[in-house]
């Protein structure tokens, strides 16, 4: 856990980047989401896709009609960003596991937004069929870092290298800690079932 008086040492670590939909990202910059879901890019490797990372940034993407793939409102959708990313949030796995039942997330859902139909998608997707789920506690960067887009970024892939941070960073959890911890307890009994 992110010791948060300690937290300008913290950040003057170069921590790797997570691509996730901005949707997703902002959700969980709002306290709503506390889920990451992922099959796996197809440049993952031959190994496949893993959260090899306990700690690392949130690196948003977009791409047309993300909104359709949520249970948001239309009102919420974002503008793509094409010349720079700002990257706002760090993150924490707590839990990560790979789940083959699909009605284990469904007392999840209010920790996550993507529509069921999305996760069912991915689920299906190649073999084995399946997901991994990682429980995040995210923490807010301040000030947020604006990175200028670089090709290094693209591809179909989960994980990017980022430039180290500026060492005048602070962070501070999004959720509350009583908050989280109705969250954890939440996805353990979820696991249990």
């Amino acid at each position: 856990m992110i010791n948060v008086s300690a937290s300008r040492a913290e950040t003057q670590l170069c921590l790797p980047g997570f691509k996730e939909w901005a949707l997703v990202c902002d959700s969980i910059d709002r306290g709503e989401s506390s889920l990451i879901f992922r099959k796996g890019g197809i440049a993952e490797g031959r190994s496949g896709f893993s959260f090899k990372h306990d700690r690392f940034l949130l690196f948003p993407t977009f791409f047309h009609e993300q909104i359709s793939q949520t249970r948001l409102a239309p009102d919420r959708d974002l503008r793509p960003q094409t010349e720079w990313i700002r990257i706002s949030l760090l993150v924490e796995v707590e839990r990560s596991f790979w789940i083959d039942n699909l009605s284990v997330l469904k007392p999840l859902s209010p920790l996550h937004v993507l529509a069921d139909s999305v996760l069912e998608q991915r689920f299906n997707y190649n073999y084995p069929k399946g997901l991994f789920v990682a429980f995040v506690r995210a923490f807010r960067i301040s000030p947020a870092q604006n990175l200028a887009f670089q090709r290094s970024y693209g591809g179909c892939r989960s994980w990017v290298d980022l430039p180290a941070l500026s060492s005048d960073i602070e962070v501070s959890p999004v959720l509350f800690d009583e908050e989280h911890a109705i969250r954890r307890q939440r996805v353990d009994l979820a696991l249990k079932r």
